[in-house]
């Protein structure tokens, strides 16, 4: 003998099969419903513990510095290229070398580009040693600007060039040059002119060097 249907507190009697369909299927539902929100939180803690786990475990540190450049060792190169002596600045804990190479074209140039250590320091100074040329080559590197005035330097004369907005593009807002044997040598960029004029006259031994030479 079938057993009665209990009868349900809320309706005050039994339930319909439909009534008893209907809540089983929100009952499911709502089962259904926790479950992905349970599997949502735990995917979320996974998540987080590799995060947790990447950025604890990848060593950090000082950002690799840029590789230094062997400006003696380029030098030497150089010189064994063209069979001649080229001037290298002294570095000391000032300047620090960008670039230092070989330039091909109708007239070849040994450049070394020079920038401050220190991050309070601002500009560049370009070392151009133009082999077998005069003072008439210097404006193919200042956009046409020849020299206009002469100054004394380390006890050579030294042209100065009044760059002017000429030199706007290439951020070139001074430049001297002066000859060095049978090369011109041009020191240009954004320094100040006392800052290329103590540069300049740290190249007079060897400038002078070059001139001696037979």
């Amino acid at each position: 003998m079938d057993k009665p249907a209990p009868v349900v507190a809320e309706l005050g009697r039994p339930e319909t099969p439909e009534e008893t369909a209907a809540r089983k299927a929100a009952f499911s539902s709502a089962y259904r419903s926790s479950q992905n929100v349970r599997n949502l939180i735990a995917a979320l803690v996974v998540t987080l513990a590799i995060v947790a786990v990447i950025v604890f475990a990848v060593p950090r540190g000082e950002p690799a510095s840029a590789p230094s450049i062997d400006l003696a060792g380029i030098a030497a190169d150089v010189e064994s290229t063209m069979e001649s002596p080229v001037i290298v600045p002294e570095l000391g804990d000032f300047w620090r070398v960008n670039v230092a190479e070989l330039s091909g074209g109708a007239t070849v140039v040994w450049d070394v580009t020079l920038a401050p250590e220190a991050e309070d320091e601002r500009g560049f100074i370009r070392l151009a040693q133009a082999f077998d040329a005069d003072s008439a080559w210097a404006p193919q590197r200042l956009n046409g600007i020849a020299p206009t005035d002469s100054v004394s330097i380390g006890g050579l004369e030294w042209d100065v060039f009044e760059v002017g907005n000429a030199g706007a593009k290439q951020n070139v807002t001074y430049a001297i040059g002066t000859q060095a044997g049978d090369d011109y040598l041009l020191l240009y960029g954004s320094r100040t002119a006392d800052s290329t004029a103590e540069l300049a006259e740290s190249l007079v031994p060897q400038i002078r060097t070059m001139s001696e030479a037979p």
